[in-house]
């Protein structure tokens, strides 16, 4: 298994250079996207607001990510890589610049310096998960550090959008739902719900730079 997933792991990697590459030519513009983010704000700028669909969770924390993951998630929804009727809608909404310019912004927003913290330490069971799935060979040191920018931070994102988003990589053949990536696919089929729910709650217990900046209007 762990050379299936070195293997795997290999391929991601060459896949994202590529996809990395293309998304050179489309440089962001954060100031640009000020006028661009109202449809963002309702949801990801109101801390604690919570999703419905497929099931009730707070929506992930987006300040503080990775631009090149976000345009990442964003193109993965336009595709319909991601099956998530509203942020389908969203995505096929903007251009390749539109979302250049939101993910440039949303990685600054309320940028601070990271605060060096220590690790909490899992426990023996949540431990012999992690090192199953390999997560830190993508996700990086504590989980806040990935190996490549197109990689999200999980650190400290809410516990119950993890889960969420952990088990749609598991669903096929759903039209409104679930997440087609072989990566991701692989290693959360190797888990039941109960381990992803835990990994979810290590991973969300951690010190990390995601956070909810609440626009004005919503402060």
């Amino acid at each position: 298994m762990n050379k299936l997933l070195t293997s795997m792991f290999a391929l991601a990697v060459a896949s994202v250079t590529a996809i990395s590459a293309q998304a050179q030519e489309v440089k962001g513009d954060a100031k640009a996207a000020e006028q661009k983010i109202a449809m963002c704000i309702g949801c990801h700028g109101i801390k604690g607001y919570q999703a419905s669909f497929p099931e009730v969770y707070r929506v992930p924390m987006i300040s503080g990510q990775n631009a090149k993951y976000i345009a990442s998630a964003l193109n993965a929804y336009k595709k319909g890589d991601r099956k998530h009727p509203t942020m389908r809608g969203i995505a096929d909404s903007l251009s390749d610049q539109d979302i250049a310019d939101v993910a440039a912004y949303y990685e600054q927003h309320g940028k601070t310096e990271p605060v060096a913290t220590a690790p909490a330490t899992p426990d023996a069971k949540v431990a012999a998960l992690l090192q199953k799935g390999a997560c830190v060979s993508c996700h990086g040191d504590n989980f806040a550090k990935p190996v490549d920018p197109s990689y999200p931070k999980i650190a400290g994102q809410h516990k119950d959008f993890l889960f969420v988003a952990l088990k749609s990589y598991k669903t096929e053949n759903q039209s409104t739902w679930g997440r087609s990536n072989g990566v991701m696919g692989g290693i959360a089929k190797q888990f039941s719900n109960a381990e992803l729910k835990a990994l979810a709650g290590y991973v969300g217990s951690l010190d990390g730079d995601l956070k909810t900046v609440p626009q004005s209007k919503f402060r």
